[in-house]
């Protein structure tokens, strides 16, 4: 059953650390008092997620065996290079969705919501006719939204009563998209043949080195101006964070230029300790600023700079 247990790819569970900003943006917004209900809502939620992201999995692995056969490291996946049976795989992705849904129930309506959302868009990338992931730009802001359903995720962990604010929504989901176009650059550079390429992937048709380059920088722009918003309106001392933010964006386009970068594998980023360095301190800056008032700040925010006339 190995085989089985690969294409759900439980390795693959720890991208469900996304859902953790969530959480803290809710416990920063929203007047709550902690107790130990939360940690088990955290572990339900946590588990849950990860068993609808293995269903989405499930699927793409089996419906991307006629297309990965042509990439250099995708072929030896076990749906490709394995006799496996349909039903079998089916059968896992009901496993799935049913503890998924299951674990999800307990905590409240609005998570659950978010669950079947994640589970949706896992179809529409995936499955015919919409398969959005042959399309060019659709493939990346499709699978991106799973970034922001992920942060409402562990938003609605902590409360169903509000909703997170839209500027961070939208950032967040930008911020995933400029993981995804860098993802499809460090591709569709390795594979190194357009024509290959299109044939496992028949997004990169049409797309090309240049036009992938050039939409990331887009992506970053977008995610980093509405993250902006939210850091100036919510709370002024992260503005003095945000060329933290602007370096982080760099950092993950620079190791895309690596030969079989990491960031073809996100789960595998673990590896580039310098990122993870550059994170752990851009994070404590975040902590600090969370906690330290500066004062001065607020005379940007004044419209009122010059004296009268």
């Amino acid at each position: 059953m190995k085989k089985y247990i690969k294409i759900a790819r439980p390795d693959h569970w720890v991208k469900n650390a996304f859902i953790l900003p969530g959480i803290v943006i809710a416990v920063l917004l929203c007047d709550v008092t902690f107790s130990v209900e939360y940690i088990w809502k955290f572990i339900l939620g946590f588990f849950s997620t990860c068993f609808i992201a293995s269903a989405n999995y499930v699927i793409n692995e089996w419906l991307d065996a006629e297309f990965d056969r042509f990439h250099p490291t995708k072929k030896n996946r076990p749906v490709v290079s394995e006799n496996m049976k349909f039903s079998l795989v089916m059968l896992e992705y009901a496993i799935c969705i049913v503890i998924g849904i299951g674990l999800a129930i307990p905590i409240n309506r609005p998570f659950l919501f978010m669950e079947i959302w994640l589970l949706i868009m896992g179809v529409l990338y995936n499955v015919k006719p919409v398969r959005t992931k042959d399309i060019p730009y659709l493939d990346v802001l499709s699978e991106s939204v799973n970034n922001m359903i992920r942060l409402l995720i562990g938003w609605f962990i902590i409360t169903p009563e509000f909703q997170p604010p839209s500027s961070i929504l939208i950032g967040y989901w930008f911020a995933g998209a400029f993981l995804m176009a860098t993802k499809r650059f460090a591709e569709y550079r390795m594979i190194g043949d357009p024509e290959r390429a299109g044939l496992y992937r028949k997004s990169f048709k049409h797309y090309s080195e240049n036009s992938l380059l050039v939409s990331t920088f887009f992506y970053a722009m977008t995610a980093t101006f509405f993250i902006g918003i939210f850091m100036v309106k919510y709370r002024i001392e992260y503005l003095l964070a945000m060329p933290l933010v602007f370096g982080l964006f760099c950092f993950y386009l620079w190791i895309s230029f690596k030969p079989d970068s990491a960031v073809q594998k996100p789960e595998k980023l673990y590896r580039e300790k310098k990122l993870l360095l550059y994170i752990a301190f851009m994070c404590v800056v975040l902590v600090a600023l969370t906690f330290v008032d500066l004062d001065f700040l607020n005379f940007w925010m004044d419209p009122f700079l010059l004296p009268a006339q």
